[in-house]
């Protein structure tokens, strides 16, 4: 190596030397500078994963004690803790095991679970034999048991005398519907009058 070379060298690791602490001393003058906020920024962090791993336990928590309460509810419908603390829990499983209740005692109540609304008012139609409620609850397109609705409205209708308006209605379940069976019959019968 000649000298030209040698010096050509340690110029390049003085440069790269300096760089590193330039570097170095920005990166210094910049957390001090920020020193309060990046701290701040980091127990921040910190306390958010702590908080968010404990409303998780507690979640978990309450979802296996609603269930044990769920379950002793079904088990015997006057277990009065059980219901109090299911309440406390879960405000849907206490309503489904009201609604469970009353279906045992042939009641019809009044949720806010959406799928139990919906069936209680098919329900309620049904024990009214009111055309019109049952027209309303299968004109929902998004309802469970909506060719069921259809059918029955049908039935009310065909009981009626109203025949023509009974094989309208029919002509709205398709034929891919588990009621489809039923309509069929149903046409059948209503082919006569």
């Amino acid at each position: 190596m000649s000298i030209k070379e040698n010096v050509d060298y340690v110029k390049t690791e003085l440069s790269s030397e300096e760089k590193f602490l330039e570097n170095f001393v920005r990166s210094e003058r910049f957390f001090k500078k920020y020193k309060t906020l990046i701290l701040s920024f980091i127990i921040i962090v910190i306390v958010g994963f702590i908080g968010v791993f404990i409303k998780t336990k507690i979640d978990e928590s309450n979802k296996f004690e609603a269930n044990l309460a769920f379950n002793k509810v079904l088990e015997n419908n006057n277990d009065a803790k059980a219901l109090a603390d299911l309440k406390a829990k879960n405000k849907d499983l206490y309503e489904i095991a009201l609604y469970l209740q009353a279906k045992k005692e042939a009641k019809i109540i009044e949720t806010n679970v959406p799928l139990l609304k919906e069936l209680s008012k098919y329900e309620t139609a049904l024990a009214n034999k009111s055309i019109t409620e049952l027209d309303n609850v299968s004109m929902q397109s998004d309802f469970l048991l909506k060719d069921f609705a259809v059918f029955n409205k049908a039935l009310f209708l065909a009981n009626e005398g109203k025949f023509t308006e009974a094989k309208t209605t029919l002509a709205l379940i398709p034929q891919t519907s588990k009621a489809f069976e039923l309509a069929k019959l149903l046409n059948h019968y209503l082919l006569t009058k």
